[in-house]
């Protein structure tokens, strides 16, 4: 049952809509890409109702701690709260206020400081007003090739709301074809190259002495389970929630893949990231992680792993897909241990960091030098591209480490 907001949030003695008005930012954040539906919306009203309407930090706060529950949304909300709400006589006439003026004029200034979502969210392109006596020019472009490309190619961080939801689209068609290994079980083949004995004792059995049917078998082989191990802390914030989805894609795209998530602690999100809706998944990993866009422990997060979980996971050649930018909070204390026993117990490690994308990247930080002798690949992780490159090397069978990973590794110290 939805209750009604408050006489003092609904309308003042003038006729002012502040309800509509709130409704209208929570709009704005949404198409900015904050999660903010209805039950939000709801929130954000008791908030308002609970502080002094005349007190502007007090109302900047009721609407943050209603509307914002992550880091990494700070920023954003930020900056549309004071472009929103930039009339700076609002709060003095709050119970008689009109539908705040998003189209205001801005200086270069202000258009340097506002992001590119919170731009989009106040001005939809289909909003904006056309000028008289300007020529309208129809040019008929639809996600080209080129278009496309350009999509693949965009880091994650510099890509705009309409962008995101583009590339979510993206990932979402995207496989994750795994070479298949030989396993210890073995299957009828006609042609095949060892000798059934079994069958052959149970053929002569039924056929007599005088007929020798020799039964032949060959190696079963399967695709090996997929472990990911994905680091969601504050320097990770910017890449994670893409690579949720990517992660979702391949959960109900394949079976036998399991996904941990850590900052400070280890989390197991593999029953959530079940949920065919990737909204219903991100939402209840969201209330099972705790330490999202905290601080880092990888050498405490991989102790846990290898002492609770690996017997459970990494059994038949599982490959291990590690997604961290090597930077720890505790100085990569146990690091070098764990990841070690990790590397012996897989068939595969790689790993996938984002700051590889930059030409000048070196393995200076003592969590990258402690997990870089341990690994098989090194990979970079920051744009649909570079999915699409990892889907590819996947698909080969290689026990062998990444050719060109030796110069990662003379970079190290001695």
């Amino acid at each position: 049952m939805v209750t009604s907001p408050p006489t003092s949030v609904r309308a003042g003695p003038s006729g002012g809509r502040l309800l509509e008005n709130i409704m209208h930012f929570c709009r704005v954040l949404r198409a900015a890409g904050l999660p903010v539906g209805p039950g939000q919306t709801l929130k954000a009203l008791e908030a308002v109702r609970a502080v002094e309407l005349a007190d502007r930090e007090q109302f900047y706060w009721a609407l943050h701690a209603a509307l914002v529950n992550r880091r990494d949304q700070r920023e954003i909300f930020d900056q549309a709260f004071h472009v929103f709400w930039r009339n700076p006589r609002i709060l003095d006439r709050m119970m008689g206020m009109l539908l705040p003026d998003v189209d205001v004029d801005r200086t270069p200034q202000d258009e340097e400081e506002m992001s590119r979502r919170v731009a989009e969210a106040l001005h939809p392109p289909g909003d904006l007003p056309e000028r008289e006596g300007e020529e309208e020019i129809e040019i008929h472009a639809e996600m080209t090739a080129s278009d496309r490309e350009m999509l693949h190619r965009m880091d994650f961080e510099s890509m705009s709301a309409d962008e995101v939801e583009q590339a979510k689209r993206a990932i979402a068609r995207l496989s994750l074809p795994i070479a298949d290994v030989p396993t210890r079980r073995f299957r009828p083949d006609r042609s095949g190259p060892r000798v059934d004995m079994r069958a052959t004792l149970r053929g002569m059995l039924r056929a007599g002495p005088d007929a020798i049917l020799v039964a032949r078998k060959r190696r079963r082989t399967r695709p090996p389970s997929l472990v990911v191990l994905c680091d969601v802390s504050g320097s990770m914030a910017r890449y994670s929630r893409m690579l949720l989805h990517f992660l979702h894609t391949l959960t109900n795209d394949r079976d036998r893949v399991h996904t941990f998530l850590f900052g400070t602690r280890l989390t197991n999100v593999t029953r959530h990231l079940r949920h065919k809706d990737v909204d219903v998944a991100l939402e209840k990993i969201a209330e099972s992680v705790e330490d999202w866009s905290g601080g880092t422990r990888i050498g405490h997060a991989l102790h846990d792993f290898n002492r609770y979980w690996s017997r459970r996971v990494l059994g038949q050649g599982a490959v291990v897909l590690l997604i961290t930018d090597g930077l720890d909070r505790d100085a990569a204390a146990g690091l070098d241990v764990e990841i070690e026993r990790l590397h012996k117990s897989c068939r595969r490690l790689i790993w996938l960091n984002p700051l590889l994308r930059y030409e000048g990247f070196q393995p200076k930080s003592k969590g990258a030098q402690a997990i870089l002798p341990h690994v098989d690949e090194f990979r970079p992780v920051h744009n649909i591209a570079s999915l699409a490159d990892l889907a590819a090397a996947l698909g080969r069978d290689s026990a062998r480490r990444q050719e060109g990973l030796g110069q990662w590794l003379r970079m190290l110290p001695a």
